[in-house]
């Protein structure tokens, strides 16, 4: 029986006030050659597993890690574009509808993100905070979402068992590997419909009928087969 249901934060519950996403963005501004799963691992460690003193200090790290001369007008145009993404980010239109209707329904609900400090002011801009029972962030416990025991903590945090969670995100990398090898269920967000898996929704309001019609635990029985690098066979 699903106890809690938790979420990933940005392209879930929030979209990217910026395009491309500003992941991205370092990897152009940086000027790196390399396929972008190799290039995510390595920053995400770097960026968002330590609470930096600010993003210079971070982004610093980041260059550093990549071996990149940190130069000012660098640093500086890495900072101006994460700091534009979170001051145009904002929740997506169902967001707090469906959050609403889990408390209603007697969900735990947790929050579970790669991320900088960035996150809390998000957070606070919207009066997100209400809507959790409980959340974890990499930067606040070393862990990135690739680490099953990321999501073992938060579990316990909601006092529920890994079996008695789901986790809804839009990455099948970090939401979806991560949360099945601590022995949650996972779903697929595809707000763009272009993937081919199960479970997958295109909206929150898909998650929110499901529940209503109590097929949930039929709508997670089916899952798509997964191979070692994280994409479906």
């Amino acid at each position: 029986m699903v106890k809690a249901i938790l979420f990933d934060f940005w392209g879930t519950l929030v979209e990217n006030g910026i395009f491309p996403s500003p992941v991205r963005q370092v990897m152009f501004i940086l000027r790196l050659r390399m396929p972008f799963k190799d290039f995510i691992v390595r920053f995400e460690q770097v960026m968002m597993t330590k609470p930096y003193d600010d993003l210079n200090e971070a982004f610093t790290a980041v260059c550093k890690e990549f071996n990149v001369d940190p130069q000012p007008f660098i640093i500086e145009k890495l900072v101006g574009m994460w700091n534009k993404n979170e001051l145009l980010g904002k929740p997506f239109l169902e967001v707090v509808e469906v959050l609403e209707f889990l408390k209603e329904k007697k969900f735990k609900v947790g929050l579970i993100s790669n991320t900088t400090p960035t996150i809390t002011r998000v957070l606070d801009k919207f009066g997100m905070n209400k809507h959790f029972d409980a959340v974890l962030y990499s930067y606040d416990c070393g862990l990135l979402k690739t680490e099953p025991e990321m999501f073992k903590q938060l579990c316990k945090k909601l006092k529920v068992k890994p079996e008695e969670a789901v986790m809804i995100g839009d990455s099948i990398p970090t939401d979806i590997i991560g949360a099945r090898s601590a022995g949650l269920k996972a779903v697929l967000l595809d707000r763009r419909n272009r993937r081919e898996f199960s479970p997958r929704i295109i909206s929150l309001r898909d998650l929110k009928s499901i529940i209503e019609k109590g097929e949930l635990d039929e709508f997670l029985s089916h899952e798509t087969e997964l191979n070692p690098m994280g994409t479906e066979e």
